[in-house]
C-alpha cells in the first residue's frame, strides 16, 4: 500500500470525480458543488496527475469519460456513501433536509407512482429536489455510477439481469398482463384464443437491459413466436398505435386501467401461461447506508402499497 500516494487524494478529489461522471461538464459540476469552474478544473488536474490518466477528454462539443474513470465510478460512489454515513446523524429529519435524489422509470410508471410519490415526498421534505428521468435515458449502469438512486419498472419476474450482482430488486406492486386492442378490432367481440392471438401483428416494447420475458419464451416453446410489427419505447406509444390499427398490445393490467392513452381500448386476459409480473424497485446495494435514501425508499414503498 502506497500511503504517500494515497495521501495526495482527498475526498474533494473523489467527490469531484463522482459529480463529473454524472454531469460530464465542468460548469455543471461547479454549480452542483457551489464552486467556481476553475476550482473544479484545478482539482481534476491534480487527480489526473495522481492517477496518470486524462479521466475526461473532449470529443466534439462533449466531454467523454476514459475507461479508467468509468471503472472507478462505482467504487468512488460507494466510498462517498460510506463517508456520508459516518458524517450524517442517525436521526434523519425530512423537514430540514436539503438535497437531491434521482429516479428513473418508464413513462408507464409515471401513471401509477410518480405523481403520488412527488406529492408525498414534497409535503414532508419540502427542501428535497427530485429528478425523475426516463428509463430510456438512464439505466442500470447509472445506479452503479451513482447517477441514479432508484429505478422503478414493470417487468416479467424472470427478467432481472444476472450480470448486475450489486443491484437489489424488490417487488412493489404485483400485477397481471392483458391484451389491448382497438374497440373496432375483429377480435373485440370474440374470446381471445391462442390461435387468434398469434394470427395478428403485435406492438412490442424495446428494452436492451432486460432478458427475454418468460411469456415470449413460453409462446415460442409451446406454440410459436408472435409477430412483432412495431417496436416502441413505452406503453403509451404502443396504446396509441393500437387506437389506430388492428395490432395487439400485451401490457400491465394496472397500467391499462389507469392510463389515459389506454382509454377506450378493449382489454382481454391472455390465453396462455405468462408467468409472474410486477413493478419493482431497483437500487445499488451500498446506497442504503444513507439515512436520507432509506427514508425515500420507505416513501416509495408506502405509495406502492396504496395502489
Amino acid at each position: 500500500m502506497d500511503l504517500i500516494k494515497l495521501s495526495r487524494i482527498s475526498m474533494k478529489h473523489l467527490i469531484t470525480l463522482h459529480v463529473m461522471l454524472d454531469t460530464l461538464s465542468v460548469t455543471a459540476s461547479a454549480e452542483r458543488l457551489c464552486l467556481s469552474p476553475s476550482s473544479v478544473s484545478k482539482t481534476l488536474t491534480q487527480l489526473r496527475e495522481n492517477l496518470n490518466d486524462e479521466l475526461f477528454y473532449r470529443h466534439g462539443n462533449q466531454l467523454v469519460a476514459t475507461p479508467l474513470a468509468r471503472r472507478l465510478g462505482p467504487t468512488v460512489h460507494q466510498m462517498i456513501n460510506e463517508m456520508n454515513q459516518m458524517l450524517t446523524q442517525e436521526a434523519f429529519d425530512p423537514a430540514s433536509y436539503q438535497g437531491r435524489f434521482a429516479l428513473a422509470m418508464r413513462e408507464s410508471t409515471f401513471e401509477l407512482i410518480a405523481a403520488r410519490l412527488t406529492a408525498r415526498v414534497l409535503e414532508q421534505a419540502p427542501g428535497m429536489r427530485l429528478e425523475i428521468w426516463s428509463r430510456d435515458s438512464m439505466g442500470f449502469e447509472s445506479l452503479s455510477k451513482g447517477q441514479l438512486d432508484f429505478i422503478i419498472l414493470p417487468h416479467d419476474k424472470s427478467q432481472p439481469p444476472s450480470s448486475q450482482n450489486n443491484l437489489v430488486w424488490e417487488s412493489l406492486i404485483e400485477d397481471e398482463m392483458v391484451c389491448l386492442m382497438n374497440p373496432n378490432h375483429p377480435l373485440a367481440d370474440e374470446p381471445l384464443t391462442i390461435d387468434n392471438y398469434l394470427s395478428y401483428g403485435h406492438v412490442g416494447i424495446m428494452d436492451s437491459d432486460l432478458n427475454v420475458p418468460f411469456f415470449e419464451m413460453q409462446l415460442a416453446q409451446q406454440h410459436q413466436k408472435r409477430r412483432i410489427a412495431v417496436n416502441v419505447a413505452d406503453f403509451g406509444g404502443a396504446a396509441l398505435i393500437c387506437q389506430q390499427s388492428e395490432l395487439l398490445f400485451t401490457c400491465s393490467k394496472k397500467w391499462a386501467e389507469a392510463a389515459q392513452q389506454a382509454k377506450g381500448l378493449i382489454s382481454k386476459p391472455l390465453p396462455f401461461n405468462y408467468g409472474e409480473v410486477s413493478y419493482s424497485l431497483v437500487w445499488h446495494q451500498p446506497s442504503m447506508n444513507d439515512p436520507a435514501q432509506r427514508w425515500l425508499y420507505e416513501q416509495i414503498m408506502a405509495v406502492s402499497q396504496a395502489i
